[in-house]
């Protein structure tokens, strides 16, 4: 008897969630096929190479709120409505998105079938609780291609432009037509993967992580750190562009464009999230935390 009060014991407290096991089954043969794709595509690319830590992420963050799915509350009959309109503009949004290989619409629908569900099952109470983790899909979503297209020139435009200006005044034979740059005896296009929107985008996804993450007190803090982050993205995209340029320069194409151009994107992660981080530093002497309220016993 005493080896099965253990075993017992776990399925009591598993009980809570067996009506969500249909739920997950339906989210996997939803989904699965569908990461199943992209991790074969778009993943494997540079510009969405962040989609499967967006993924991990959001994972992990519904397993730090687990307690909610095991809560007595239910949900009311208002909740439920609202849920069910949400699951069902979900679901065709899905089919539509499968069908047409759209996949704005297949992978986005994950936010309003996944809040539909919650707020069916265990109503908003839930999906306050999970707010985060479902948002933090969004930058699972490929941007759109009218969106990408119309970001894309002027952000090269402002780029070469930066460069030229910041390399010409500390001394470099450099002169720019358009988005080509020429220093030296080499010539340099600023393409597309160099306008830096998706690392903005990915950069974008890991400072609002960090903000959650650190909870702070001061919303002036915050809100200065939200608004700051696409320009430090745009600002270390300018620092990796020249770094690419100065290596050219000095150690001739094959370098700037071998490893070292890979290694550049990874380059401007560190160098956005340190600015990200010591702005948040200097931030803090000047808008402190304040001390959180304990609960009383």
């Amino acid at each position: 008897m005493t080896t099965l009060a253990p075993r017992a014991s776990l399925l009591d407290a598993l009980s809570p969630l067996k009506t969500w096991w249909p739920v997950v089954l339906g989210l996997m043969v939803l989904y699965v096929p569908s990461y199943w794709m992209l991790a074969h595509g778009l993943w494997n690319s540079d510009d969405y190479a962040h989609g499967p830590i967006v993924l991990v992420v959001t994972l992990f963050l519904i397993w730090q709120q687990r307690a909610v799915f095991t809560q007595a509350e239910k949900a009311s009959h208002g909740e439920a409505g609202v849920g069910w309109v949400l699951l069902i503009v979900g679901l065709l949004a899905y089919a539509l998105g499968r069908s047409q290989d759209i996949l704005l619409f297949e992978i986005g629908s994950q936010i309003p079938v996944i809040l539909g569900a919650l707020l069916i099952t265990l109503g908003a109470k839930s999906a306050r609780a999970l707010w985060f983790a479902l948002f933090f899909l969004l930058f699972m979503i490929p941007l759109p291609g009218f969106v990408v297209d119309t970001a894309t020139g002027p952000l090269k435009q402002y780029i070469s432009v930066i460069a030229e200006q910041v390399l010409y005044a500390a001394g470099y034979p450099i002169a720019r037509s358009g988005v080509t740059l020429t220093i030296g005896p080499y010539q340099l296009l600023v393409a597309d993967a160099c306008s830096g929107l998706h690392s903005m985008f990915s950069l974008s996804a890991m400072g609002l992580l960090y903000l959650y993450l650190m909870q702070h007190t001061s919303t002036t803090r915050n809100l200065i750190i939200m608004a700051a982050i696409l320009p430090i993205a745009f600002a270390a995209n300018i620092v990796r562009v020249m770094v690419l340029i100065l290596v050219t320069y000095h150690l001739g194409d094959e370098a700037g464009q071998g490893f070292l151009h890979g290694f550049a994107g990874i380059m401007l992660f560190v160098i956005g999230l340190l600015f990200l981080f010591v702005l948040d530093w200097v931030l803090g002497f000047i808008f402190p935390d304040r001390p959180r309220a304990r609960s009383q016993a």
